[in-house]
């Protein structure tokens, strides 16, 4: 039989430790092989703390669910049933319902999507670029100020003879 993946329904909140437990039984029942994976699907968020800090913190997309992917026969449906703090499998009736394919490639996608991680400083202050595309294409001018948040800079570029400050994209200079 081949592995498919499934939602389980959990208590709200308890999601990790149901996540936890489910493991402890997976191990010391065996079934490694029939129950391969557990995610709790989280997308990163940017909250801001009493004194106006900005964090990154993960929040569950489907508070009170979890994927599980698993071979489903006896044995594993038993178990992850019977996990303290599982409520129940998504499914018809007592049927558990299989998720297809593109779903879980769409979940894990938003998942990865939501760990991008942070790049390393490509521009810098005082170098020379030049535009690539928009209404100053080929003009090259000297980076003023770097914005790595909204990937935006500042440039002074030479129109008619005089230094005049643009804001310009990441995407739409190169350095020279």
């Amino acid at each position: 039989m081949e592995k498919k993946w499934y939602v389980i329904h959990t208590y709200s909140g308890y999601e990790n430790k149901v996540k936890a437990n489910l493991e402890r039984l997976i191990e010391s029942m065996n079934l490694r092989d029939k129950i391969s994976r557990i995610l709790i699907p989280t997308e990163d968020v940017v909250e801001f703390t009493k004194g106006g800090e900005k964090k990154i913190v993960p929040k569950k997309k489907f508070p009170g669910y979890m994927l599980v992917e698993m071979t489903m026969d006896d044995d594993a449906w038993y178990v992850v049933r019977n996990t303290q703090g599982v409520t129940s499998f998504v499914g018809i009736g007592a049927k558990p319902d299989a998720l297809e394919s593109k779903e879980v490639d769409q979940i894990l996608n938003q998942m990865g999507v939501a760990t991008v991680p942070k790049q390393k400083r490509v521009f810098e202050k005082g170098q020379n670029i030049q535009v690539d595309s928009g209404p100053f294409t080929n003009f090259s001018g000297t980076i003023e100020e770097v914005n790595e948040e909204r990937r935006k800079l500042k440039v002074l570029l030479s129109i008619f003879g005089r230094e005049t400050p643009v804001e310009l994209k990441f995407k739409q200079v190169r350095r020279l």
